[in-house]
């Protein structure tokens, strides 16, 4: 049986601010030189909580360290996201997690506590394959190879796109594969993409290395996002990001494009696909730099939730590069009583 947490703000405090690669994305107007940002408006009182919930027609969340920490859910949050059904709010789930498909996401939030259907769920994983099948047209002959995990492998075979590596490839890698041509170049392979994997290996990392830089310039690198952090269970460990550099400096290489949070290829297919108002959205989420960023370049309102990554000191930061319109301790303080 999932537990509840029960928010404690701040209590998971941020590894740092340095990010182990460069990120990609756009600077923020107005940030880039390092000047003062608006403070974040707390919203402390039930006046401003319903005002605030009013202007809304749209609310997009992240989950990991907003609705849930691993399988532990933030007091409050599905209470709070079954009031905003009740007003007739619309919600949509946007995250960077790329382990699962929106299809076992789906079972995830309804075994906590929250509405939800595939369609209103966004993932990084979705988002890669929907970039690879509409975007990049990728031929159906090609494969992808895939340093991460099943949710990656179900969103390609979803767009019809063949992947091989992630689970299959989780064995350690033996001396004699380095002679026996197993880590060689694949022919087959279009395109190298990696998201969050807990089994990577330095297989995984050999093959990867090998595609991109026998055929280059023939082989598209991909990543899922950039988040240097995870959050899970009241603790923080290395993120996509930090698997991602390593695979950066070996090649010498950025991606071709990273596609989750604060990408705003995610931002234009959700907002094309509900035709949201940017004026009546806002973006909830506990990171500065992706949930926030991402709801900024998309001129969406955003809302900063204290139960993930972001520290009282980056909140309040007034050099800091991106700020959140408001701040809240937690999504189960939004809830009207």
């Amino acid at each position: 049986m999932e537990s509840i947490i029960t928010p404690q703000p701040h209590r998971l405090v941020s590894s740092g601010s340095e990010h182990p690669v460069q990120s990609s994305t756009p600077a923020l107007a107005g940030t880039s030189d390092g000047g003062s940002s608006p403070p974040s408006h707390h919203l402390s009182t039930p006046e401003e909580i319903s005002s605030f919930v009013d202007q809304m027609d749209t609310f997009i969340f992240d989950c990991d360290g907003v609705l849930w920490l691993g399988n532990d859910t933030i007091k409050g949050a599905p209470e709070f996201l079954h009031e905003l059904v009740a007003k007739g709010k619309r919600i949509i789930y946007v995250t960077n997690n790329s382990s699962k498909s929106r299809k076992t996401y789906v079972g995830k939030f309804k075994k906590l506590g929250f509405p939800a259907e595939p369609d209103n769920i966004f993932g990084s994983a979705y988002a890669a394959a929907y970039y690879l099948k509409n975007m990049l047209n990728f031929p159906a002959d090609k494969k992808v190879y895939v340093v991460g995990m099943q949710g990656i492998v179900d969103e390609l075979a979803e767009m019809g796109i063949q992947a091989v590596g992630a689970g299959d490839d989780n064995a350690p890698l033996q001396e004699t594969e380095f002679e026996n041509g197993t880590l060689g170049p694949d022919e087959s392979i279009g395109a190298v993409l990696l998201g969050f994997d807990s089994q990577i290996n330095y297989r995984k990392y050999a093959k990867a290395f090998t595609y991109l830089t026998a055929n280059k310039g023939k082989v598209h690198f991909l990543a899922t996002n950039e988040d240097r952090t995870y959050p899970i269970s009241g603790s923080i460990y290395p993120g996509t990001g930090s698997l991602l550099a390593a695979l950066i400096h070996s090649v010498n290489r950025r991606p071709d494009a990273v596609l989750g949070k604060p990408s705003q290829n995610m931002m234009n297919t959700i907002l094309e696909r509900f035709h949201l108002d940017p004026a009546r959205t806002c973006m909830v989420g506990d990171r500065l730099d992706t949930d926030i960023a991402f709801g900024k370049l998309g001129k969406l309102h955003t809302l900063l939730v204290m139960t993930g990554v972001t520290s009282v000191e980056e909140r309040d930061a007034k050099k800091g590069p991106v700020t959140a319109e408001y701040w809240i301790e937690s999504v189960g303080h939004l809830r009207q009583r």
